[in-house]
This record gives structure tokens, sequence and C-alpha cells, in this order.
């Protein structure tokens, strides 16, 4: 009795031992098939994040490419504008020479002051006309003052214009139909170191002057304003 008692809890537990691995088994099985398939879900999610990020960067490749392209175009049309900026500040700045030039627009800046004056007459001499100041004197000084750089010009306080013209009528010279007697004060605007030098080198304008008994003064003006010239 005894014995068939014990082989009946042999068997049982033979029995629970091989349900119980056919259910272990089940599980890892179970749980293998589970994992596989969350990893493949994974997967699958991770494929299409990839695919979106090289799209987005393509899309960011195309946009950096517009951008260099748009900043290049930018930077040409800033040189275009500085570039007529600076033709339009050149032609406004000839534009005002020219109506400075003209006699146009008043003009105030530094200068020199050219006196021309009779010479002392010698009785010894037959002509007197030798010690007069005659217009081709007041052509030296004017052409040179011109060619020195000279922006605007006057004799005796009347401007001169592009189309100026001088004669001499006897004692006095004659500038546009007005007549001017000696001393003629001829006042120029420009830098006046430049139209001193010009007008005191050796051998110049003012050396022909005085050679001719033209006496013969100078002086630097640190400020001259002219009028512009009165139509008619």
């Amino acid at each position: 009795m005894k014995t068939n008692k014990r082989r009946r809890n042999v068997i049982f537990s033979l029995v629970f031992l091989v349900l119980g691995f056919m259910i272990s088994f089940s599980y890892q099985n179970t749980k293998k098939d589970d994992g596989q398939e969350i990893s493949e879900s994974q997967f699958e999610r991770d494929l299409d994040l990839r695919n979106e990020l090289i799209e987005q960067e393509e899309k960011n490749n195309e946009l950096y490419k517009e951008l260099k392209g748009t900043q290049r175009k930018l930077v040409q049309l800033e040189k275009d504008l500085s570039n007529e900026a600076e033709t339009y500040y050149n032609l406004a700045e000839d534009a005002e020479k020219y109506r400075i030039y003209l006699g146009k627009v008043a003009v105030k800046g530094e200068g020199i002051q050219i006196t021309l004056e009779d010479g002392e007459y010698n009785p010894k001499e037959d002509n007197v006309s030798n010690y007069l100041v005659h217009e081709h004197h007041v052509f030296k000084v004017i052409n040179e003052l011109y060619i020195s750089g000279a922006q605007a010009i006057s004799i005796n306080g009347q401007r001169l214009s592009h189309n100026s013209y001088i004669l001499c009528n006897g004692p006095v010279i004659e500038v546009d139909g007005y007549q001017h007697p000696a001393p003629f004060v001829i006042t120029a605007i420009g830098d006046s170191d430049v139209l001193e030098g010009a007008i005191n080198i050796n051998g110049g304008v003012k050396d022909l002057l005085v050679n001719d008994n033209v006496r013969f003064t100078l002086e630097k003006k640190r400020t001259i304003q002219m009028d512009p010239l009165k139509v008619n």
C-alpha cells in the first residue's frame, strides 16, 4: 500500500515537472515572439525617421543654396548701388563745379587777392603807357589762376564768367562792358597755397609783371565770398 502511494507521488512529480517545463518553454517562445515584433516595429519607426531626416537635410541644402545665391545677388546689388551712388555724387559734384564756373551760384572759401597798380612814371621815359596796367597783364594773372585751379575770380568785385571779356579802353579796362580804373584787385577762390605758388614761381607771372613796371602785391585770404552773376 505504501509502495503504491510512493509510486503515485513519483508519477505526479514527473507529470508536474513536465507540465512546468512545457509552460516555461511556451512562455519563453511567446516572450521571444513579442520581443521580435517590438523590434521590427521600432525598426520601421527608425527607418521612417531616418528618411524624414534625409528629406529634411535635402530641403535644408536647397534652402542653403538659395540663401547663398540671394546673398551673392545682394552683395552685387550693394556694389551696383554703391557705384551708382558714387556716379551720382560725381555728377552732382561736377554739376556744382560747372555752376560755379558759370557764375550761377554763390561761392565761398579761401583764396588770394592780387592787386595790380600802375608803376611810378619815370619822366625820362617817352612812353607813359609803359607804366600802365594793360588788359594783357590782367589776362596773364587770370589765366594762371584758372590753370592753377581757381574756382571763381573777380576783378574789382565784378565776378567773371566762362565767356567774360576784358578790353583796354584808355586809362581803364572794360570787363563785360563795365569800366574799371586802376588799381585792379583780382580775387580768386581756391587753394591759397597752390595759387600763391603758381603766381610767385620764378620766371612766372609775377616776374613778368614786375619787369613791365607793374606794382604787384599778393595777399592770402582765409575767407572770400562771391555772389552769383546778375542776369540782365
